[in-house]
């Protein structure tokens, strides 16, 4: 899918500024070390580049094909995203999904993206599993089979993910294919890289292999290695496996349409349905990414929208209430790409309101310079992001190769970190004057279509008539591979031998309070993520009071006793750092990410947060205002509100089935007391730890936390959790969404404690069942069948009580085929042992997981975080491979039928009922059935 490639340089907010109202200078791009490679071009055209890291265990593998969905031919849009599915399945020598053996089976993973300028296939995997993946990406490069089964199969699954992605889910069409359309006249970038089922089901088998026949070439890739290999061994592992791949005699074809300048504003009004709010959306072009001017683009855009000290957060969101959601984001491409503004309008406002907000806040670019508090503050936000997106091997793969692809230069990342640096608020004022004038916007206004009036349509936003495309040329004669015959296979190598991975080792200490302070050193980026934990949330909230934890949760960073909601974040945000606080089924926790020179006035401003919080009633005003439009939102998502109602099926009345983030009716009941309240029972020292992660030691982390929350005083007695409750039977539910773009299912029962010891035969049966894409109801569901884009199950144990829970979102009339689908396979879990082979795989997934989220500092937070809130032994850290590895197939069995029995669990379908409920009465005749309408949440009954 589309990726933009602002978020290499941007993502989440974060870095440098006191607690004082003096703006910090900002910091340089030397703090981030330029990323490190060697690089070589192969006689055939392969460009290689290796990126040598000895910290991990692991390799990522990427291989970037410069072609994307503006290289769709003329009347295939969609193509290019569709074929990347196809890479996945048979090759001369690699049977069909057999790259998901060689990867998750062994505790990888892999995926590909298809962007407007180019598709990535990418591997992350043991560093001994390295030769077996470059002689697969090989293979896939040179003899692709395309077969008409797999062709049909996965052009079903693509289908299923444009329902999902465009139809099901709330603003799809706007930001999928809308966007796209409008903001462009001539270049194909104008059509959207999911396409149309009506493009899809043009495309033709013969289409397919003509495409990989013109695109998948050697002088048309990149090849990147990252991580711990022997450079040596690579180089002679890339000669033996791609160097004898032919470079065909033709020119690749290329793109040359240039998109002319805006000179007059357009607008578009439409209405959709499934539109639980108004938003509007506006867009300007601004030049390709490699262009001098795309620094400065990009600071303005953080100043525009970066946390919440950003101008459109502050104006939108906050001061004026206008927006549940307002943002922008620079989509900068080989050719014109877009900054896109948007709002999501908060309850009772209106488009001309919204639409007449962006544009002040773009004009205020225009008119003033920004001032140096903003312009340091996006800065240290961008640095920060910078070196977050350097921490695993798998991110500074992409960041190389993407400046390969989209600049022609593997240093533009580095390049532009250094020209960020010296942008200057007079450069942000004369791009803003360059780009964004009202008269270069294109502007979509986006209305439910129950707004629509009387004997009027809406306007149609389609792909231009003047968008030039070219119909596929491939050259004059395509090889068409067929699978080698058996035994004449050649097999991939065997793996390596095993690099060890280092365990992080946590250090615990207690302040006087009982405040646990827990740190794990990891000193290979100057980087420190503070994360604060306590026992309590969600489970104690009182029963109508659904969403008062959130709510208390979202209101501690809105206010303390000596600083006000703005202060916050501006203060945070200066240092390059985002805060955020959130509520648990079981607890709560505060975090913040940010260079470790920051660590000290960030965790000033963390403890404030956590101790002093005030609950303004003007700030709970506005939250509950905010907290009720996004439950309206998430309400019209069939996957969602499946999810809701799934949970109330199986708890009951219990607050475990309750919605954490609350209903429009008990999130309208809250009160201030109960806010103050539902905080008292959480925020206590005494059920807390504070765990720092990253270039810090033990002793600083305890010196901190002393001068921090050494005073913080709770008074009363702590409450604890309830015991589990009692369960209410089954329940098979249907909710009417008529005319739902989708159907979401979820399959869910009540499970165990984390504590519990079956815990870890029941996480590796639920890989067998759910956990990755070669699991079996993923098998069933999308790879045989092609009803869904994916299906997977997880298991959700903390301190009480768990859940496990089977879902997938497909088209409403195969609702019913894929809710038998996956209750079979639950059943089938427990009637036979898991055979080794099969079993040995799926620990590898979890394994690999594992390990994974041990590469980054928040990553091994949040891992340390969830073992205080579920009650566990920080010296899991150490066992839990050996755990998952010691279960045996007879204790997956016996975990199976105890704990994943669908006669113990209820059904939840949401989508258009008409369509489903046929085939879901004849397999459960029990199915209840409630409107949308009619459904309440707030109710055991549902009713």
């Amino acid at each position: 899918m589309r990726l933009v490639r602002a978020a290499l340089l941007l993502g989440a907010a974060l870095l440098p500024l006191a607690a004082t109202a003096q703006p910090r200078p900002a910091a340089t791009a030397s703090a981030v070390k330029p990323i490190a490679f060697t690089e070589r071009t192969l006689a055939n055209g392969l460009r290689v580049y290796a990126l040598r890291d000895t910290s991990t265990p692991n390799v990522a593998v990427q291989v970037w094909y410069d072609v994307g969905s503006k290289d769709d031919p003329k009347g295939r849009s969609g193509f290019a995203h569709m074929f990347e599915h196809l890479m996945f399945k048979a090759t001369r020598n690699l049977v069909s999904e057999q790259m998901d053996r060689l990867t998750e089976d062994v505790g990888g993973y892999n995926n590909a993206s298809t962007n407007d300028d180019y598709t990535n296939y990418y591997e992350v995997i043991p560093a001994n599993h390295l030769q077996r993946l470059l002689f697969a990406e090989a293979d896939r490069m040179a003899a692709l089979v395309v077969e008409p089964k797999s062709f049909a199969s996965e052009r079903d699954v693509v289908k299923e993910e444009l329902r999902q992605s465009t139809l099901a889910r709330p603003y799809g069409k706007l930001f999928s294919t809308y966007l796209s359309a409008a903001a462009y006249t001539t270049h194909p970038y104008a059509r959207s890289t999911i396409g149309s089922i009506e493009n899809l089901e043009a495309a033709s088998i013969d289409d397919v292999r003509a495409f990989h026949a013109t695109y998948y070439r050697p002088d048309n890739a990149i090849l990147v290695v990252s991580g711990n290999f022997d450079p040596a061994q690579l180089d002679r592992w890339v000669d033996q496996y791609f160097a004898g791949i032919a470079r065909p005699a033709g020119a690749i074809p290329r793109v040359t349409v240039q998109e002319p300048a805006r000179t007059r504003a357009v607008s578009y009004t439409v209405y959709e349905p499934n539109t639980p709010l108004p938003a509007v959306l506006m867009s300007w072009h601004v030049p390709a990414d490699r262009s001098a001017d795309i620094p400065a683009l990009t600071v303005l855009n953080t100043i525009l929208s970066t946390g919440e000290s950003s101008r459109m957060y502050e104006s939108l969101v906050y001061r004026d209430q206008l927006a549940q959601d307002a943002s922008s984001f620079l989509d900068s491409k080989q050719g014109t790409g877009n900054l896109v503004a948007y709002a999501i309008l908060a309850g009772g406002k209106t488009v001309d309101q919204g639409e007449a907000a962006l544009k002040r806040e773009i004009a205020r670019f225009r008119d003033a310079p920004v001032s140096a508090a903003e312009l340091a503050e996006a800065k240290n936000e961008i640095l920060t992001a910078a070196i977050r997106s350097r921490e695993t091997a798998e991110g500074k793969a992409r960041i190389l190769a993407s400046s390969v692809i989209i600049d022609g230069d593997p240093r533009a990342a580095d390049r532009q970190l250094a020209e960020i640096a010296r942008v200057t608020a007079a450069d942000v004022q004369r791009v803003a004057r360059a780009y964004l004038r009202d008269d270069q916007s294109a502007t979509i206004r986006y209305l439910p279509d129950s707004a629509k009036p009387a004997g009027r349509s809406g306007d149609t936003i389609a792909v231009a008539a003047t968008v030039q495309t070219a119909p596929l040329t491939p050259p004059a004669q395509i090889a068409v591979v067929t699978p080698a015959p058996e035994g004449q296979r050649i097999l991939p190598p065997p793996p390596g031998a095993p690099v060890t991975a280092n365990l992080p080792q946590p250090v615990e200490t207690r302040l006087a309070n009982g405040l646990r302070v827990i740190t794990v050193e990891k000193y290979d980026l100057p980087i420190a993520t503070a994360y604060l934990v306590a026992t309590g949330g969600e489970a104690l909230d009182p029963a109508g009071r659904s969403g008062v934890s959130q709510l208390a949760a979202d209101l501690m960073t809105k206010g303390t006793t000596t600083r006000s909601a703005t202060e916050i974040a501006r203060q945070i945000e200066s240092l390059g750092a985002s805060i955020g606080a959130d509520a648990a089924s079981e607890g709560g926790s505060v975090a913040v990410t940010v260079k470790s020179d920051q660590l000290a006035p960030a965790m000033t401003i963390l403890a404030d947060v956590a101790q002093h919080p005030v609950f303004a009633p003007q700030e709970l005003e506005r939250a509950r205002a905010q907290q009720i439009d996004g439950v309206t939102v998430a309400l019209k998502n069939p996957a969602q509100l499946a999810a809701l109602v799934a949970d109330r099926a199986t708890f009951g009345a219990s607050p475990y089935g309750a919605p954490g983030n609350g209903t429009p009716a008990s999130l309208k009941a809250i009160t201030r007391a109960d806010v103050v309240g539902a905080y008292g029972r959480t925020w206590r020292p005494d059920q807390a730890a504070l765990i720092l992660v990253g270039d810090v030691t033990p002793a600083q982390a305890k010196t901190l936390a002393e001068s921090q929350l050494g005073g913080w005083r709770a008074g009363g007695t702590a409450q604890t959790l309830p015991p589990p409750p009692a369960l209410p039977a089954p329940r098979v539910v249907a909710v009417d969404m008529p005319g739902a773009g989708q159907a979401g299912v979820v399959v869910e029962r009540p499970a165990i404690a984390r504590a519990d010891p079956r815990y870890y035969p029941l996480a590796v049966a639920n890989t067998v069942l759910g956990g990755g894409f070669s699991s079996r109801i993923n098998q069933e569901v999308r790879i045989k069948r092609g009803l869904a884009y994916g299906a997977s199950s997880g298991v959700d144990a903390a301190r009480t009580i768990g859940s496990v829970a089977a879902r997938t979102q497909t088209k409403n009339p195969t609702a019913a085929e894929v809710v038998t689908l996956m209750t079979a396979e639950m059943a089938k879990m427990g009637s036979a042992p898991v055979p080794e082979a099969e079993l040995a795989t799926r620990k590898a997934v979890l394994v690999g997981n594992f390990g994974r989220g041990i590469e980054t500092t928040d990553g091994v937070a949040g891992i340390l975080g969830e073992y205080v809130l579920d009650g566990v032994s920080l010296g899991e850290l150490q066992l839990y491979t050996r755990k998952v590895e010691a279960v045996t197939p007879a204790e997956v069995q016996a975990a199976s039928a105890a704990l994943l029995d669908p006669k113990a669990a209820s059904i939840a379908v949401v989508g258009d009922a008409k369509q489903f409920i046929a085939p879901l009465r004849a397999a459960y005749p029990q199915v209840e059935t409630i409107g949308e309408t009619q459904l309440n949440l707030d109710s055991a009954t549902l009713k």
